[in-house]
C-alpha cells in the first residue's frame, strides 16, 4: 500500500507541473507557434552583385525599380525584404499588386472573391511568401489584412502609408497605370516595382516601364536597380536563351 501511495504521490506531482507550465506566463501557445514558424525565415544571400546591389537598395531607398530579365530573383528578393521588414515591425502591411495580364491566352472568366480572381495572377507571389512565412501563415495575414491582395485597377485614390508594396510584372502596365501606381506611396511605406521590358504581354510601344524607370533614374532618391543574364539564378539553359532569343 505504501509504494502504490507513493506512485499516486508522483503522478499527482507530474501532473500538477504540467498544469503549471500550461498556465503560467513564460508559455503561450501561440508564442510557440511563433517559435515553428521560424523555419521558414531563412536568411536570403545575395547569388551575384546584382541580387546585391537590389537587396542594398531595396534597403535603402523608399522607391526601388528592379528591372531585368526572368529568372534574376527580382520578386523573391523583394517579397523577402517584405517579410522582412513586416517582422521587424517597420510595416504594418504587405501589399501585393500586379496586372491581371494573361500570358498570350484568355483563362476566361474566374469565378470567387476578388483574391480568387487575382490569384492565378498572383501565384509567383504567393509561392514566395509561403516560402518564407509558410502556407498557413500567409492565408492568416491575408484573413486579418496584413498581406493585402490590390489588383492595378482598383488603386486609384488610395494613400499606402506604413506598407511594403511589391509591384510584380510591371512591364504589363502602361505608362499611365504605372504613374498612378508609383504617386500612391504614403509615409513610412516602401515600394518595389519589378519588370523585365522585354518580355511584355502588351502591344508594342503600350508598356511604360522602359520610359519610366529611364526618367526616374535621374533623380537620387529614387533607386533603379538594373539587373542581367549575369544574374540569372535559374537553370544555366534560361541565361543562355535569353541572350539569343
Amino acid at each position: 500500500m505504501a509504494k502504490k501511495s507513493k506512485l499516486a504521490k508522483y503522478m499527482q506531482k507530474k501532473e500538477k507541473n504540467k498544469v503549471q507550465k500550461l498556465f503560467s506566463d513564460s508559455w503561450d501557445p501561440l508564442l510557440e507557434n511563433e517559435h515553428r514558424d521560424k523555419k521558414y525565415i531563412k536568411t536570403i544571400k545575395p547569388r551575384s552583385e546584382g541580387q546585391k546591389q537590389l537587396m542594398d537598395c531595396i534597403k535603402e531607398y523608399s522607391l526601388t525599380m528592379a528591372i531585368g530579365p526572368a529568372g534574376t530573383g527580382k520578386t523573391y528578393l523583394a517579397i523577402a525584404a517584405a517579410v522582412e521588414a513586416f517582422e521587424k515591425g517597420e510595416v504594418d502591411r504587405i501589399i501585393l499588386s500586379r496586372p491581371a495580364i494573361e500570358a498570350g491566352e484568355s483563362i476566361g472568366y474566374l469565378p470567387g472573391a476578388l483574391e480568387d480572381k487575382m490569384a492565378p495572377y498572383l501565384r509567383p507571389l504567393y509561392d514566395s511568401l509561403s516560402d518564407r512565412l509558410g502556407l498557413k501563415r500567409v492565408k492568416h495575414m491575408i484573413e486579418t489584412g496584413e498581406i493585402e491582395i490590390a489588383p492595378i485597377g482598383y488603386m486609384r485614390g488610395r494613400t499606402l502609408n506604413n506598407s511594403f508594396v511589391v509591384i510584380d510584372e510591371a512591364q504589363n502596365c502602361t505608362y499611365g497605370q504605372i504613374k498612378m501606381i508609383l504617386s500612391r506611396l504614403g509615409w513610412h511605406s516602401t515600394m518595389v516595382v519589378t519588370g523585365d521590358p522585354d518580355q511584355s504581354d502588351l502591344l508594342d510601344g503600350v508598356s511604360g516601364l522602359a520610359d519610366i524607370s529611364d526618367k526616374l533614374e535621374k533623380i537620387p532618391n529614387i533607386a533603379v536597380c538594373r539587373l542581367t543574364e549575369t544574374d540569372i539564378v535559374r537553370h544555366p539553359l534560361v541565361a543562355e536563351m535569353l541572350e539569343i532569343i
